[in-house]
């Protein structure tokens, strides 16, 4: 048995076609959107959510069926509609052209799939069955978005703005490491409490002995000031 390959692809900037008209394709559509593409959707009729995105100018809308010439200058295509045939066929042409292609709930017809997703900031984490039970796929997703909350992404933020400050300030490459790894664990723990405040006083103690490092601290405060002030409201309110 071969397995899909995994890929986190990079599409900024690249026109994506949508097919479809329904809640399926609009959720496709804001999955694009959130990864900075050009999205080209062609429908006859459309949902009352697409059409506010039209009317936003987030999308390019052609109301009509699909034809082939939609997908000339695509890079990516995505059959969402409610008719299988014209669903396999939007997934025969785009594979005879070498486009990336998927086509929702008919597996035969794609050549990549699209996992469940749990992101939060930074951090995304797909799940895939292979196509054998998006269902359980779902499950899974759910079960990880319980374990993996909101902090993990604040983390996420705090880390890569201190991996660039010790890799610029920062020349034995131990040290960085044993840095990075130590407040990897740290953070989250202390995010995952609350304890904003601890957390930043470890990345200050952690820090300390690097030049530069008090101005890192404060640029890190300031950047994050309203979840401090969330913090210092919520420990305020507890306390009365």
């Amino acid at each position: 048995m071969y397995y899909h390959y995994p890929v986190a692809l990079r599409l900024k900037g690249k026109v994506c076609l949508v097919v479809g008209g329904g809640q399926v394709a609009y959720r496709k559509v804001l999955s694009l959107l959130e990864c900075g593409t050009k999205v080209k959707l062609v429908s006859p009729q459309l949902i009352e959510e697409l059409r506010q995105l039209v009317e936003k100018g987030k999308v390019i809308y052609f109301q009509r069926k699909f034809t082939e010439k939609d997908l000339d200058g695509v890079f990516l295509v995505i059959g969402a509609t409610d008719d299988r045939q014209v669903n396999s066929r939007i997934g025969e042409l785009a594979q005879k052209r070498n486009l990336l292609v998927n086509i929702v709930d008919q597996p035969e017809d794609c050549n990549f799939i699209v996992p469940a997703i749990h992101r939060t900031g930074a951090l995304t984490i797909a799940i895939t069955t292979e196509g054998k039970s998006p269902a359980l796929a779902g499950k899974i997703r759910r079960e990880l978005a319980k374990y993996y909350p909101e902090v993990y992404g604040l983390a996420l933020d705090w880390l890569g703005e201190i991996r660039s400050f010790v890799q610029t300030h920062l020349s034995d490459q131990r040290s960085r490491r044993k840095i990075l790894i130590s407040l990897a664990s740290d953070l989250v723990e202390l995010l995952k409490k609350g304890q904003i405040h601890q957390a930043l006083e470890r990345v200050q103690l952690s820090l300390a002995d690097i030049p530069e490092s008090e101005k890192f601290i404060k640029e890190l405060m300031s950047k994050n000031k309203e979840w401090l002030e969330m913090r210092d409201y919520s420990e305020d309110h507890q306390n009365r």
